[in-house]
C-alpha cells in the first residue's frame, strides 16, 4: 500500500512513476508451486536476454521446450511473463517482489 501511494504522489506531481510487479500468497506451497528455482532461473534468463521465443529460451537454458513452454504459461498466469503480439514472451519489470503473510503467532 505504501508503495501505491509513492506512485500516486509522483503521479499527481508529474512524475514519471515506475511500474512495480508483486505477487502475494496466503501460503509457502502456493508461493513455490507458482515460482519453482527453474522458473526463477527462467524470469532471469529472459530479463538477460529480452523478449524471445519460447524455443530460443529453452535452447538458451539447455531445457525441453515442453517444459519452457509450461513453466511460461504458468508464469504468464500470474502476469510475471508477457507475451508480446509477435509471440514472443519477455519480462516487463526491473524487479519481481514475492511477499508471503506469517501465521499469527499463538499467545504463550
Amino acid at each position: 500500500l505504501q508503495g501505491f501511494v509513492r506512485a500516486a504522489k509522483s503521479a499527481q506531481a508529474g512524475r514519471s512513476v515506475r511500474p512495480r510487479f508483486s505477487v502475494g500468497f496466503s501460503e509457502v506451497g502456493q508461493m513455490l508451486a507458482a515460482f519453482t528455482p527453474k522458473r526463477w532461473e527462467l524470469i532471469g534468463a529472459l530479463r538477460e536476454s529480452g523478449p524471445c521465443s519460447i524455443r530460443a529460451l529453452a535452447g538458451k537454458l539447455g531445457r525441453d521446450y515442453k517444459n519452457v513452454h509450461t513453466d511460461i504459461s504458468m508464469l504468464e498466469q500470474w502476469m510475471a511473463v508477457e507475451r508480446l503480439d509477435d509471440g514472443r514472451v519477455t519480462v516487463p519489470w526491473d524487479e519481481i517482489s514475492v511477499d508471503m503473510e506469517l501465521p499469527h503467532a499463538v499467545a504463550a
